[in-house]
């Protein structure tokens, strides 16, 4: 049996001889720094639409480049991103409610994402990053926050459940999806 520090070995390719049990807490460090990059990038994003750091337009220069994407209440718009990154992000950072905070923070680069479609994969004008970050909060509301989070403290989340990390991601394609409906 093994110890609840480590997960047990899993078989590799030759024959028959295992791989040496990884320890739980390395999945832990991984899966932490992982939600630090993303969250604490997510949420730069986000104040640079709501407060204009980090050379950002604010809501009122975020406001007039989602008017220019033809969003209806453009303003309106560049808050609920704003806010939608900041919170995301910032959930993510610190595993709070991580399902849904990389929910959020996917369903708003799938925007981003069909809003820059065209210009092909690679940056400065495609969706290479766009498309990694979205990913990779998919993935965390699958895999869940890991140990090292505020989640573990709460009761309905202290266990992860890959059901809600599969209904999060719903609920943020399909809010997703609304939003993208909304654009003239």
């Amino acid at each position: 049996m093994a110890s609840p520090a480590t997960v047990s070995p899993r078989p590799t390719a030759s024959a028959g001889q295992d791989a040496p049990a990884v320890p739980a807490r390395a999945y832990d460090i991984g899966l932490l720094v992982l939600r630090l990059a993303l969250g604490l990038t997510m949420a730069a994003h986000g104040a640079q639409k709501l407060f204009g750091w980090f050379g950002g337009g604010g809501v009122e220069g975020t406001g007039m480049f989602f008017q220019s994407l033809g969003y209806p209440s453009p303003e309106a718009f560049a808050v609920v991103a704003g806010l939608t990154e900041t919170l995301g992000g910032l959930g993510l950072a610190l595993g709070l409610f991580t399902p849904l905070a990389a929910a959020a923070v996917a369903g708003t680069l799938v925007n981003a994402i069909a809003v820059k479609w065209g210009g092909g994969f690679f940056a400065p004008e495609g969706v290479e990053y766009e498309l990694l970050i979205t990913l990779a909060a998919v993935a965390l509301a699958l895999t869940g926050p890991g140990r090292i989070a505020v989640d573990r403290l709460l009761p309905g989340l202290r266990t992860h459940r890959l059901t809600y990390g599969v209904a999060a991601v719903v609920l943020g394609a399909v809010v997703a999806g609304a939003t993208l409906l909304l654009r003239h």
